[in-house]
């Protein structure tokens, strides 16, 4: 199986895992970074199971959950944009 990793002004992820209630994504650049599920209002809600569901999307610059019907940009994610403290 080969990779392709695309570098852009904007930060992508390469890989996105969830350990608990906490996701953390692999940026293109080599960083790491987590944050809780409770920092967004429908992850907030959802199960530990639906937690597991999330695929990266557009070429990595978007986080999907289909069962919660739910998306996040990996920029906004970057940037700190979350919608609950």
């Amino acid at each position: 199986m080969s990779s392709m990793v695309i570098y852009t002004d904007e930060p992508a992820a390469i890989s996105v895992k969830v350990e608990g209630r906490m996701i953390f994504i692999e940026l293109t650049d080599g960083r790491i970074i987590g944050f809780p599920a409770h920092r967004f209002k429908i992850l907030k809600e959802a199960t530990d199971e639906q937690l597991q569901g999330v695929k990266l999307r557009l070429n990595g610059f978007a986080l999907r959950w289909d069962s919660i019907d739910e998306d996040i940009t990996v920029p906004g994610i970057v940037a700190g944009n979350f919608q609950l403290p």
